[in-house]
């Protein structure tokens, strides 16, 4: 990390001087990416394009993309111009582990905006050995919990883990969840859910916040992703006791499972994870899943207006979901670490993600007016569109939680349940 002001903006000089005169920088030393010294940084992208949860990149890219044209019109991080090279991975963690390696060896790329919890975390040792931050808005796993971020030693990058969420965790709006089905008076619960890491990890976070509140879990059922039916998973489910059962799953497996839940007529109180408030589902369940409903991240942060007025007079109509937002402030983020690092290697940028989130410096909610700032010699806090990203010592970050609830096949919000609430349901160890 960059000792005081004046070794920034020295560092910053002499890039901008390098960049116009045609120095080759080397890959992970300057590190411009794959043009060779021309003064381009590269960020890489791995994206949802293809596979089961691609109907939520729409929104991902365009925010990405709305937040890299800010970035650019502002002179970019270090006088330099901000590339980001977007590969599919089809969240597929073989597929994932091509693209990083892509990414980071050809593309040159000095830090990652993206990557699901099924990528990361059967991947996350060969991740580590990157030695590349991966600053990603998907995950909600509690395996990153207390994995990922510097272990608030910026300085130190013996102890990182490399990867920074700028999404709440499952733990906090399973916490959410949770909190609602049991001041609802639903004291025993059944829960269905599918064999993929971000399924399974939505399902444990729930039951752990459920059971910690004092609810009883009476029946969990795990089911194969990608069935034709879901009958006989229903009848084991159903055959015991509760009154509300939870679902995690992906969306067509969703639709497929809550339409047999539907025409067999279980009846009960449907709890949905958080990528299922859709409304695709809402009309393709129809009326019998009006009242279903989901905790998702909520869009609390400071500078969620300054996103959302960015956002809408952008090229593109794709719809704002839960992990909008945190794709936002996950480029805005990087890039204002690797202008305050005053060098745009994967090393100078993973130092500087937890300095520019924390402390008492110039609150900024974009890159531009962070670089002003840093520009003129003062410390920068970036506050952020989704939360207020403050970055923990595990890269984490703590917001709100928005329930959102089926009704005539649409899902709209009827409750935001603040941060501050949900604190006693997350162990403190955690954040």
């Amino acid at each position: 990390m960059i000792s005081n002001a004046t070794d920034r903006v020295k560092r910053r000089s002499f890039l901008k001087l390098a960049g116009a005169g045609g120095l080759t920088a080397t890959a992970g030393c300057i590190g411009f990416g794959g043009s060779g010294g021309s003064g381009e940084i590269v960020f890489g992208q791995p994206a949802a394009q293809t596979g089961q949860w691609d109907f939520l990149q729409p929104g991902v890219s365009q925010a990405t993309d709305v937040a890299l044209q800010g970035i650019n019109d502002a002179g970019g991080p270090l006088d330099s111009k901000l590339k980001v090279v977007r590969r599919d991975t089809a969240v597929n963690p073989q597929e994932a582990r091509s693209v990083v390696t892509q990414l980071v060896e050809n593309d040159d790329a000095v830090a990652l905006l993206g990557l699901f919890s099924s990528e990361i975390n059967p991947l996350f040792n060969f991740l580590q050995e990157q030695q590349t931050p991966i600053v990603t808005p998907w995950p909600g796993s509690n395996f990153l919990d207390t994995r990922g971020g510097d272990k608030g030693t910026p300085k130190n990058i013996d102890d990182d883990g490399w990867v920074w969420r700028t999404v709440i965790s499952d733990t906090v709006h399973t916490a959410g969840a949770a909190k609602r089905a049991l001041e609802q008076n639903h004291d025993k619960i059944g829960i269905i859910n599918g064999n993929s890491e971000g399924a399974r990890s939505w399902a444990d976070g729930f039951k752990t916040a459920y059971e910690n509140g004092g609810g009883t879990v009476t029946k969990q059922v795990e089911v194969s992703q990608g069935g034709s039916s879901y009958q006989s998973a229903l009848d084991r489910l159903f055959g015991s006791n509760f009154s509300a059962f939870a679902v995690s799953i992906p969306l067509e497996d969703a639709i497929t499972l809550l339409s047999d839940w539907a025409d067999g007529g279980y009846g009960k109180q449907p709890i949905l994870s958080d990528p299922l408030s859709q409304n695709d589902l809402a009309k393709q369940v129809g009326s019998d899943l009006n009242g279903a409903w989901a905790a998702s991240p909520g869009q609390s942060g400071p500078s969620y207006d300054t996103f959302q007025s960015a956002y809408k007079k952008a090229d593109g109509n794709a719809e704002i979901n839960a992990w909008t937002a945190p794709a936002w402030d996950a480029i805005q983020v990087t890039a204002l670490a690797t202008e305050r690092a005053g060098e745009a290697s994967a090393e100078a940028i993973e130092k500087n993600l937890g300095p520019v989130t924390r402390g008492n410096g110039t609150e900024v909610s974009t890159f531009a007016e962070g670089k002003k700032a840093l520009g003129n010699d003062k410390e920068i806090v970036y506050r952020g569109a989704a939360t207020s990203m403050t970055f923990t010592k595990f890269g984490n970050v703590f917001g709100s939680v928005n329930i959102n609830a089926a009704m005539n096949g649409k899902f709209t919000q009827q409750e935001v349940i603040p941060a501050k609430e949900l604190r006693k349901f997350v162990s403190e160890d955690e954040y």
